[in-house]
């Protein structure tokens, strides 16, 4: 797709505020060559340390600035090859090595997490262009399922990353395609498949909107209880209330309806 795309459709608007379709695609040339080194590192056993010290609303930006007078078409092949480096990190890797410890913005976590936060990454940014081009997103059944998923864990691992003790659990139950499972809340975060009981609450829905609801791209359509709202603020409090990692302007995540 990136490909097609001519110069003015290189400088157009994101959903990202302030940042061009290139600022995006230079914004993830950095997080794949992270991802890649993060992925390298955890499968020697030693996991990097690296964002100890980063700033999610800051440094992205000044990553981005850095390299904004480049040409589309030199973009554009850094990300073709940090992409590949990616794959190239995982091929081969064991059952054991998936559960390694590798670093990704929630701390040291399994390296199939990490992966899975990559993915998610990825996925938002797609659609942070294709839509204001007017261009049709591919929905790939597998992708949205584990962005899914990784997105419904993420405020509360955020929350628990932070130190917060809080217990809670809720299920996820979407259409397009079929995915059920539960989210365990507490000091970790665990996610099992199928159905539960005793819940807080029940999201339910197309699956597609809950991953944009859940990575604050839209309001999060969904019977959330006030009680349970404390659950989906981890993200936006990690990256200071107003804003995704890249600065993406949202409104307060509350009310939760389109209204």
């Amino acid at each position: 797709m990136l490909a097609d795309l001519d110069d003015a459709q290189w400088g157009a608007a994101s959903r990202c505020d302030g940042w061009s379709v290139q600022d995006v695609i230079a914004h993830l040339v950095g997080t794949n060559q992270f991802w890649a080194l993060s992925i390298v590192c955890s499968r020697q056993g030693a996991p990097t340390r690296f964002l100890t010290t980063f700033d999610p609303v800051a440094t992205p930006e000044q990553m981005v600035e850095a390299v904004r007078r480049q040409p589309p078409a030199e973009t554009l092949l850094q990300f073709v090859e940090t992409n590949a480096a990616i794959g190239e990190a995982l091929v081969s890797t064991s059952d054991a090595e998936w559960q390694a410890a590798a670093e990704g913005p929630l701390g040291h976590i399994p390296l199939c997490a990490v992966v899975a936060h990559a993915l998610w990454d990825s996925w938002i940014h797609e659609r942070d262009i294709v839509m204001p081009l007017g261009l049709d997103p591919v929905h790939e059944s597998d992708e949205v399922a584990l962005c899914l998923s990784y997105a419904a864990a993420l405020s509360p691992g955020f929350l628990a990353a932070g130190g917060s003790a809080r217990i809670g659990a809720f299920e996820v139950d979407a259409s397009h395609p079929e995915v059920r499972f539960v989210v365990e809340v507490g000091p970790t975060v665990t996610i099992r498949d199928g159905a539960g009981a005793d819940l807080d609450m029940r999201l339910t829905g197309d699956a597609v909107a809950l991953v944009e609801g859940l990575s604050l791209r839209g309001p999060l359509v969904a019977d959330v209880p006030p009680s349970g709202q404390w659950m989906f603020e981890g993200l936006a409090e990690a990256f200071d209330v107003s804003t995704t990692p890249d600065g993406y302007q949202v409104r307060p995540p509350w009310p939760l309806t389109g209204d």
